[in-house]
């Protein structure tokens, strides 16, 4: 029985209509650099916030309206989920999902238990997977939680726990390769401290890397190919996560030689949280070499906490875009709705509703910022800028061949600097506002 019964497929109708339920401007199929839309933007679901979220919050209870739920945490209610959910990304046409070991699969009462439960699950989605042709992005465990990760799971001052987050995200590592996911995300959940007095920070940080190099280990043992994906987020739940933006996270994986096997999945969220925007971070992370993947939601910035909320700001999808182009993409990483309808849209609809609006903003970013790098007025305003490096002092700078005292001896000869140029920061504004 449908779920979804008054929802057809979602099609594309162009920027002049009015279906609520049809895409303005996400046409899979349109060409934009070479590529379809459908191959840039690599559209994901996310299992936990879509049909796990049931919009409580810390001030009051769920509010969603679910009527495929029973009310139970049951295998049997799990695997009816899966088919809502199939249903769901079938119809509006997302080529991918993503998930945590329990969204999925309820925690049994011991490790065995929980296995089994996802196995059961698991054979449901690897059959959804072949029906529908939708393909996991990732997978993950969820090592947050549960009471036993109060202290972290691979950072836990309790060495059992450890050993249980191993055990867990090697069963996580498996299901992800049967279910044939191109990707492995860790999102730091709980690893990071709240006070330095009870912290031993280097232990920690070296047993975070030494689980890393474990999961790479077991993914080569068993043929797992993907690639391993860290998620930066700066603190909440804990005051301080070690993951804390993509700096940190390059450097950790720099100081334990992961960096071979390990790229970053950047959230515009997490982003803001660590007072950056999520351009700064895309692009370090894409200089870097390791923009692995994207969370598409946004935070409100009068809130300071992670609102995760569908992306709709045209000014940031095409900041994104231009990011993703100029970087060569994020395949085989994807765009990911970690995101939730507000606790207020109760109603199943607005999960189509939100989806389509997310998916619209992000092809229109991925448009905008096309026709901006082929019109090359951003970039030849930004190569004016830089054009003292291109020849003369500059280029012999970059090439290595100048030392402080050479460089002494050319300004006691030369006297004063060449003029600054201004930065033009308002035009290069009115230029974006022209494409909007």
């Amino acid at each position: 029985m449908a779920a979804f019964p008054e929802v057809e497929k979602i099609c594309y109708e162009g920027p002049d209509s009015k279906n609520p339920l049809a895409f303005q401007w996400y046409n899979e199929d349109e060409i934009i650099e070479g590529k379809s839309m459908k191959d840039h933007l690599r559209f994901s679901v996310v299992y936990w916030h879509t049909f796990r979220g049931n919009g409580s919050d810390p001030f009051g209870s769920a509010t969603m309206v679910r009527p495929w739920e029973d009310g139970t945490d049951s295998v049997e209610n799990a695997i009816n989920r899966a088919h809502v959910a199939f249903e769901f990304m079938e119809k509006l046409g997302a080529p991918f999902y993503a998930f945590h070991d329990r969204d999925v699969a309820p925690e049994g009462a011991t490790l065995a238990e929980s296995n089994q439960n996802l196995d059961a699950v698991v054979a449901v989605l690897k059959e959804e997977q072949a029906r529908t042709g939708i393909k996991l992005l990732w997978g993950t465990a969820n090592m947050f939680s549960n009471p036993r990760f109060m202290h972290g799971a691979s950072t836990s001052c309790n060495a059992d726990v450890f050993a249980f987050a191993a055990a867990q995200v090697k069963k996580a590592l498996e299901v992800t390769k049967e279910l044939g996911g191109e990707n492995y995300v860790f999102w730091g959940g709980r690893e990071g401290y709240q006070n330095l007095f009870n912290t031993d920070m280097k232990r920690e940080f070296d047993n975070l890397g030494r689980f890393m190099h474990m999961a790479v280990e077991y993914a080569d043992e068993i043929g797992f190919g993907g690639t391993f994906l860290i998620e930066p987020k700066p603190k909440e739940p804990t005051k301080h996560q070690y993951d804390s933006d993509a700096a940190a996270c390059i450097n950790f994986l720099r100081a334990y030689g992961l960096t071979d096997r390990f790229k970053l999945n950047v959230e515009t969220n997490h982003a803001t949280l660590a007072g950056h925007t999520m351009m700064h971070e895309l692009d370090y992370a894409g200089h870097q070499g390791l923009l692995g993947s994207i969370d598409a939601n946004t935070g409100d910035l009068m809130l300071g906490w992670d609102t995760d909320q569908f992306p709709t700001n045209l000014y940031l999808t095409t900041e994104i875009m231009l990011m993703l182009l100029k970087h060569g993409g994020v395949a085989p990483g994807g765009t990911n709705f970690d995101a939730k309808v507000r606790r207020e849209s109760f109603e199943p609809i607005d999960l189509f509703h939100a989806h389509i609006g997310g998916m619209d903003a992000f092809a229109r970013g991925l448009k905008i910022a096309a026709a901006i790098r082929a019109a090359g007025q951003v970039d030849a305003i930004v190569k004016d800028r830089y054009s003292s490096w291109d020849a003369g002092i500059g280029a012999r700078i970059e090439s290595g061949t100048e030392s402080f005292k050479s460089l002494e001896a050319y300004m006691l000869e030369k006297g004063e600097v060449a003029p600054n140029q201004s930065g033009r920061q308002e035009l290069l504004e009115n230029i974006i506002n022209t494409y909007l």
